[in-house]
């Protein structure tokens, strides 16, 4: 087993002490690998397997807990009337086909494993035989086709995670014939492609580190504990694979919670990682510690810092903009393991059944909705740090800030899953406006099926010539209009908190060969202020140095730098530096490329930093954005 090198920062809330209760505690080392155990054999397995059905997610003593919520808990009878809406709607809709997207099957992976997540849990709460016989058109539909496309493994981890769960939550229901297909698909078109070695789109994922593992693994799992008393010689084998792959995804969030992918990527690998600890304990009775990583758990405070006043995330990587109205079931995990409510969206969870959009997984997330207890509700910091991979600081006003004060900023690098070059970058929210912004994430399959070379990380890929994924699209410095070095990562150097918090990224390994040295500093100098200083050590190839603001907001340019308009609201943009820098406005709507994505109103503040104000070689460039 993989021993973890990384250490944990300085746990930031009380609850995370208390939610480790006697499982763990606070260490130097992610984790403790006695902790984390893997004694899967076939032996293993055949002892210690829940015999009974349903086991995935569900059991006997689970389903006692939810019965009894259902009457006496109006979060859990709300969100279950949602799913039973959802699954009636689904008896309408035309059964599945193999339909690829591109290069991904994965559209109707995903449709598969919503409708299952819905009709599986009705009928496993009602025992309505509509639904079974809905249940059972679906299943024979997906395990007839030809494959589950392994060639972009996503796709089969979410099919075989659905075809698993259709089989568990029927416990046996279903008519054999169709009990003999599923298991035979499990095997061929889930399990089986994933040792076919000589493809490697079929293994990476096993000991990769992004949500790819999290996903494709838990399906292999749903997929092992499906087919244990058909092939428990293979089922053994596989949970053990990937309970060996899981802790390299989890080693990602480490030291502080940061999902380096960004916001929507963590609700898609946390989600799964969380669906996949819950089945192992409804089948096994431990999820073997890999719900017990520190940083792990440190993330559910990420996740809520993520979400800004404005209803936007701060949405750096390929991270959608803004988060829908419907309570996080992931976070809801979180909230029941630890009984802190901070992570239980009670009022999003409340509002009329209806009007709930429901996720594909919701149906297994009910379990924890009502395993929640509450026992505590932390405040979240108004100043953190999260390094990691892509580093990121966040400051706020507090939940009482009648200002809705957001920062957060930046390191990272190009290279990291998702990344993009913006290190350095920031965004700025005030009074409920978000005046900088991220360009966010855009629709993969038309960029690929232009023949985009979306994928390719090197420092002259295809990737970095958008709006959306070069350091010209984004908050930060751009030197000789050239673009960052792609895996010149900028770390936090600087962190403090209090009432005047401040931190500071070393950039320069993001500008070698640019720039002799480079730090960014961010300070939040008063309730409605934020100061930007640049400390600059040119060298002789520095010959231009550009100070870049993203915004939608109309901008007029000032005498000293410039009023940004948006809402019937002002911002004022403030040259602190004693001298004249020419200041431009570059419209990006439209955007420079025909591929980039549009975005209304976007464009880019420029102002030039002459080089020939460094004082032995050195500048200090302050820029302030004040409310008005």
């Amino acid at each position: 087993m993989k021993t973890f090198r990384k250490k944990i920062a300085f746990i930031y809330l009380i609850f995370m002490i208390i939610s480790c209760d006697t499982h763990t505690e606070i260490r130097s080392e992610i984790k403790n690998p006695s902790e984390l155990t893997n004694p899967f054999t076939e032996k293993y397995l055949l002892e210690n397997l829940n015999k009974d059905l349903p086991r995935l997610v569900l059991n006997t003593e689970i389903e006692k807990v939810l019965r009894s919520k259902m009457i006496s808990d109006p979060v859990v009878k709300n969100i279950y009337a949602a799913i039973r809406l959802d699954a009636e709607n689904t008896l309408n809709k035309p059964f599945l086909e193999r339909i690829k997207t591109g290069r991904r099957l994965l559209s109707v992976s995903r449709e598969m494993l919503h409708r299952i997540n819905m009709l599986g849990m009705t009928y496993f709460i009602d025992k309505d035989p509509n639904i079974l016989a809905r249940i059972d058109g679906e299943v024979k539909a997906v395990c007839n086709f030809s494959d589950w496309n392994p060639s972009h493994y996503l796709d089969v981890g979410e099919m075989a995670m659905a075809v698993a769960f259709a089989l568990d939550w029927t416990a046996g229901d279903l008519p054999q014939p169709t009990i003999e297909l599923a298991l035979n698909a499990l095997i061929d078109k889930g399990i089986m492609p994933s040792y076919d070695t000589s493809k490697r789109s079929n293994t990476w994922w096993i000991n990769g580190n992004n949500n790819w593992n999290q996903v494709c693994n838990g399906g292999m799992i749903a997929a092992s504990i499906a087919i244990a008393e058909k092939n428990p010689e293979l089922a053994a084998k596989t949970i053990k694979r990937s309970l060996d792959g899981l802790p390299h995804s989890l080693d990602e969030y480490a030291p502080d919670g940061v999902y380096p992918e960004g916001s929507t990527y963590w609700g898609y690998g946390t989600t799964f990682s969380v669906v996949t600890n819950a089945m192992l304990e409804s089948a096994f009775g431990t999820d073997f510690g890999l719900g017990n990583y520190t940083a792990f758990k440190q993330s559910a405070v990420f996740r809520v810092l993520m979400n800004t006043p404005s209803g936007w995330y701060y949405n750096f990587a390929d991270c959608g903009d803004r988060r829908s109205k419907d309570g996080d079931i992931a976070l809801a995990w979180f909230a029941a393991k630890s009984g802190d409510e901070i992570f239980y969206e009670k009022d999003r969870f409340l509002q009329p059944a209806e009007n709930i959009k429901l996720r594909r997984l919701d149906g297994a997330g009910l379990v924890w909705l009502s395993q929640f207890e509450k026992k505590i509700k932390s405040d979240l910091p108004t100043a953190w740090k999260g390094e990691g991979a892509n580093p990121i600081a966040v400051f706020t006003g507090g939940s009482d800030d009648s200002k809705n004060y957001y920062f957060g900023g930046k390191g990272g690098s190009g290279t990291v899953n998702h990344g993009n070059m913006d290190a350095g970058s920031f965004i700025f929210e005030l009074n409920g406006v978000r005046w900088v912004v991220d360009p966010g994430n855009q629709n993969y399959n038309e960029l690929e099926q232009k023949g985009f070379d979306l994928w390719n990380k090197s420092q002259d890929s295809d990737r970095w010539t958008l709006i959306t994924k070069s350091n010209l699209g984004h908050s930060t410095l751009t030197v000789n209009n050239q673009l960052h070095v792609v895996d010149g990562k900028a770390s936090i150097l600087n962190f403090k908190s209090g009432d005047r918090p401040e931190v500071t990224f070393e950039m320069s390994p993001t500008f070698e060969g640019q720039l002799k040295a480079a730090q960014r500093t961010f300070v939040k100098e008063g309730n409605d202020i934020l100061l930007i200083q640049d400390n600059i050590e040119v060298n002789e190839a520095t010959q231009t140095i550009t100070w870049q603001l993203i915004t939608t907001a109309e901008v007029e340019v000032t005498s000293n730098g410039a009023v940004l308009n948006q809402s019937g609201k002002k911002l004022l943009l403030e040259n602190m530096t004693q001298t004249i820098s020419q200041i431009k406005v570059v419209d990006l709507d439209p955007p420079p490329l025909e591929l980039d994505r549009r975005i209304e109103g976007l464009k880019r503040i420029e102002i030039n930093i002459p080089t020939d104000l460094a004082v032995e070689g050195k500048i200090n460039f302050k820029i302030k954005l004040k409310g008005s």
